[in-house]
């Protein structure tokens, strides 16, 4: 089952972002502070995938707008399934919700940054007819 996050799957949330996408700084008080305040904020959704009452995946966005895109757009910042569950079509259900969310929003299109090393996240974005189009740079203060 494909829903909106709640406040007590924020810790299984923290758990992905440490231990599928390597974000060790992650922790359960930081992640639950960041998803309290998207809360409050429209342009943000996430979205759980549950299974037998356990969190086996997520998927954020953020609603976007720029110059080059005044409809604005739909950033997916982070999508993670546990290992034991991939290759179930989760995260491709997790994607499809969010491409659902964007057209419901009037948003013209939905992209994503991802690692070089998530190959298998690349394989699911070509799979969907996501197509390359830039590096994602970024500096950290």
């Amino acid at each position: 089952m494909i829903r909106k996050i709640r406040p007590e799957d924020y810790a299984a949330v923290a758990a992905f972002w440490r231990e599928y996408l390597d974000v060790p700084a992650a922790s359960d008080e930081s992640v639950s502070r960041t998803f309290e305040k998207m809360s409050e904020d429209d342009r943000y959704c996430t979205f759980v995938a549950e299974e037998d009452g356990l969190v086996v995946g997520f998927i954020t966005m953020v609603e976007v707008l720029s110059i080059d895109d005044p409809d604005g757009y739909i950033k997916m910042n982070g999508i993670a399934v546990r290992p034991e569950y991939r290759h179930r079509g989760i995260a491709q259900q997790l994607t499809e919700r969010v491409e659902l969310e964007a057209r419901e929003r009037g948003a013209s299109s939905v992209g994503v940054a991802t690692s070089f090393k998530r190959s298998g996240s690349q394989a699911l974005l070509d799979k969907l007819g996501y197509t390359k189009s830039a590096f994602w740079f970024h500096k950290i203060f």
